[in-house]
């Protein structure tokens, strides 16, 4: 019997002893291997034992007898009972006569073992339903001319094509469907790829290719139909010890692997077992953390301490907003998830990482998306660094002291650096002067060098109701650059006289020394003003000049935009349910206008002054000959307006070697200026009226490296500014969220986008969204809302009108 010569000791010696046979240690390695689970499988043919059963020790006790008087006495065993069983069952062994299989010694035409059986109602089959799965099916009847309807394992109908067979089971005919899960289970008890080694020690010596019912005489010691699968099966599955010889159609022919085939895939499949069982580990990790309190799970450090981990959470992070490196990379995201029995999507990436305690919960992935900077490096802040403890002043001489000036800093309260304050006083002929002074960064950065490129790069800061990533180093911006209450402060200062009708008489452009007085917010600003204290008479000649400047620019043209917007400032963004703390600014707030008027005021001047000397800068322009402002005088002035007229506004327009007429703000031209410490084109602006002030005019950019540097910055500017607003937009319906059900909030029509559907203006928000509005309601009503829905990470929120 074949199924006996798989451990047939004589065999297994001669094996051992004869060249390009496997060596005596791996077969000791498999012998040790044979567990009780193998000689289940035996006694399943009726082959039982003794000597198996009385000295266990046989199985790799060094007390045992020999490995070659052990080999002797299992065949004798063997023999004996083989013999025993023929006697008893006689035929019982021998392959049906309806199976037909031809059985072949090494040598003969592969043809004879590959021809496939003609199709018909009633076999069984086994079949590719797709990438991954093969089934078991009855085959039902013809589909067309090449096709077949089966019944498969699942109880499901389907047709399949001739290519998609892969085995026909031999010797069944009429089978009744009903029976396959019966089938699949004895099948299933049967299988063992352990036994796979025996046959390929025979079958290696002899160099003998085999089929599947060969294989099936070898380790069950019959052909039948169930054997006959099964030995197809372990075939089709094993990936050490057989590889296909020949294949024709449903048939396949399998050859034995060398043992130094067999012992390198021995040994790939130890290690990857070993990172099987390293990869659930990680699982298990993961299960572990998810299920944790809150206060309990591993801090975000712990994830990346181990490269392999660290790698792997990588992977499920780029999974999470859409921006895998690699197919590898998000494959291996994707097995992760369905080890967690979670969806291959973004979403559960996401959630399974703020699960585990890795993303808080209100991670922000537009900021990832755009894998924006958000610290500077070492090298960067080490620079910064070298730049406050030993930049001397190239401009000390040319400083004039406006240290006697009241200084006013007029900020929201959150702000990190200051880059401008403001002075006023009334001169003799009654008219007002004014001083606009800015920081003046390019006191310690020169253009071209490593923190220069560096803030160039960013092209700004970036606020965030969540935190601000600064363009420049926090110290070298806060220490060096901010202006601060009561110190001498190196500075820009713009002055410049008013006519009485706003327009500019005068103006200078210099570098100075100042000593800021007030740190104030525009609340605090907006409260001074309404007190109308004496000793603040400067704060009230700002306002004063602020007044008639926009009298003047309306006159000029100028198109009132003012309009109410929102401010968040979130407290521990890290926490489940962070403190979110929520302002409405009005833009017509008086401290709010004045500073907005203060700064186009210098943003004239110094185009005026570009202008005048020839100095290339990033001017501004914005044309507005497409608005016709009356025809938007029947909407209420304020927010109403404004969104009516923003909506028909062209886009800003820039020039670099002059002024281009501002016509929105109702100004010959206009530079940015005010702002050096958090928008590199200002600083920009800032290096070449710094090098005219030198007394030169060789300036550090011209035209046309200004309009390249303007084209980068602009372009992340953009970026920037859409993180800024889908941050804000998040925590304002997180806001909204949290608040209590039903609340009520007044709302403006603003305009109709569609029939009844109105876009509003959220008055207590600042916060602009859409609803459906009943009849009769017309544009600048206010209505009361509610909110229905709201759901920050799915960017929706829903109003409906309260009647």
């Amino acid at each position: 019997m074949i199924s006996v010569r798989a451990i047939n000791g004589c065999s297994i010696i001669r094996t051992a002893t004869s060249a390009g046979g496997p060596p005596v240690s791996l077969f000791r390695h498999r012998i040790q291997r044979l567990r009780a689970s193998h000689l289940r499988e035996f006694s399943k043919l009726g082959l039982n034992f003794p000597l198996l059963r009385s000295n266990r020790r046989f199985l790799g006790n060094n007390d045992a007898p020999s490995c070659s008087s052990c080999i002797h006495s299992l065949v004798e065993s063997v023999s004996e009972e083989l013999e025993s069983i023929s006697r008893r069952k006689g035929s019982r062994i021998r392959v049906r006569a309806s199976v037909k299989v031809k059985l072949t010694s090494y040598g003969e035409v592969l043809e004879d073992k590959l021809v496939n059986q003609e199709l018909e109602s009633g076999l069984l089959l086994e079949f590719k339903k797709d990438a991954e799965r093969v089934l078991l099916a009855v085959v039902h009847r013809r589909d067309g001319k090449k096709n077949w309807m089966v019944f498969d394992q699942n109880g499901v109908t389907c047709s399949i094509k001739p290519q998609q067979i892969t085995y026909i089971v031999p010797g069944v005919y009429n089978f009744d469907h009903t029976g396959l899960t019966d089938f699949l289970q004895r099948a299933q008890d049967n299988l063992d790829p352990q036994l796979l080694e025996f046959a390929w020690i025979e079958l290696l010596e002899k160099n003998k290719p085999v089929a599947p019912e060969e294989l099936a005489e070898m380790i069950y010691g019959r052909a039948d139909p169930l054997e006959s699968y099964c030995a197809h099966f372990l075939l089709s599955q094993d990936e050490i010890y057989f590889s296909v010889l020949e294949s024709k159609g449903s048939r396949s022919i399998y050859s034995p692997r060398s043992t130094e085939q067999v012992e390198e895939l021995l040994r790939r499949q130890r290690v990857k077992e070993a990172e099987e069982k390293e990869f659930q580990k990680f699982i298990q990790l993961l299960k572990s953390a998810k299920k944790a309190p809150s206060h309990a799970k591993p801090p975000k450090s712990s994830w990346l301490a181990d490269d392999k981990v660290q790698d792997r959470i990588g992977s499920l992070e780029a999974y999470a907003i859409d921006a895998w490196a690699s197919t590898d990379q998000q494959k291996l995201a994707g097995t992760i998830l369905k080890s967690m029995g979670l969806q291959k999507t973004s979403v559960s990436a996401l959630n399974l990482l703020i699960d585990i305690g890795y993303f808080p919960v209100h991670v922000n992935l537009e900021l990832l998306k755009l894998n924006l900077p958000t610290h500077h490096s070492e090298a960067i802040t080490e620079a910064a660094e070298v730049l406050l403890s030993e930049s001397s002043d190239i401009d000390a001489v040319r400083r004039i002291d406006l240290t006697h000036l009241k200084v006013y800093a007029i900020d929201v309260d959150e702000a990190d650096e200051l880059d401008d304050a403001l002075s006023a006083t009334r001169l003799q002929d009654g008219r007002i002067k004014i001083w606009i002074h800015v920081a003046d960064p390019a006191r310690y950065v020169t253009p071209g060098s490593k923190v220069d490129r560096e803030a160039r790069r960013r092209g700004t800061s970036v606020f965030l109701p969540t935190a601000t990533y600064p363009m420049f180093p926090e110290k070298l911006a806060m220490e060096g650059m901010s202006l601060r209450q009561g110190e001498n402060c190196n500075a820009v200062s713009v002055s410049v006289v008013l006519r009485s009708d706003g327009c500019i008489a005068d103006y200078s452009v210099e570098n100075s020394i100042i000593r800021p007085t007030y740190m104030l917010t525009y609340e605090s600003a907006s409260e001074l003003l309404h007190l109308n204290l004496e000793e603040e008479a400067e704060l009230k000649l700002l306002s004063e000049a602020a007044f008639i400047r926009s009298q003047w620019r309306r006159e000029q043209g100028a198109v009132d935009t003012t309009t109410l917007e929102t401010r968040i400032k979130v407290v521990n963004p890290e926490d489940p349910e962070p403190l979110i703390n929520l302002y409405v600014e009005n833009q017509a707030d008086l401290a709010m206008r004045l500073v907005f008027e203060m700064m186009i005021l210098c943003g004239e001047v110094v185009a005026t002054f570009g202008s005048q000397h020839n100095i290339p800068l990033p001017y501004r322009g914005q044309p507005q000959s497409n608005i016709d402002v009356s025809a938007f005088a029947h909407l209420p002035e304020g927010p109403v307006r404004s969104s009516s007229i923003v909506k028909v506004m062209r886009a800003a327009e820039m020039n670099f070697r002059c002024p281009v007429r501002h016509g929105v703000l109702g100004i010959p031209g206009y530079v940015q200026f005010t702002s050096p410490i958090r928008r590199y084109m200002d600083l920009a602006a800032h290096y070449q009226i710094k090098a005219f002030l030198r007394g030169g005019d060789n300036f550090p950019f011209s035209a046309g490296e200004l309009e390249g540097i303007a084209a980068s910055v602009n372009m992340q500017s953009k970026v920037v500014r859409k993180l800024s607003n889908s941050g804000l937009r998040y925590w304002v319906i997180e806001f909204l969220r949290r608040q209590e059900k039903g609340k009520k909030y007044t709302a403006l029509i603003l305009r109709f986008v569609k029939d009844r559907i109105a876009s509003l203006l959220l008055v207590e928000v600042g916060f602009q969204a859409t609803a459906w509005v009943s009849e009769g309601k017309q544009v600048g009503d206010e209505i009361e809302v509610r909110v229905e829905e709201a759901h920050p990470r799915d960017d929706l929120i829903l109003f409906k009108e309260v009647i």
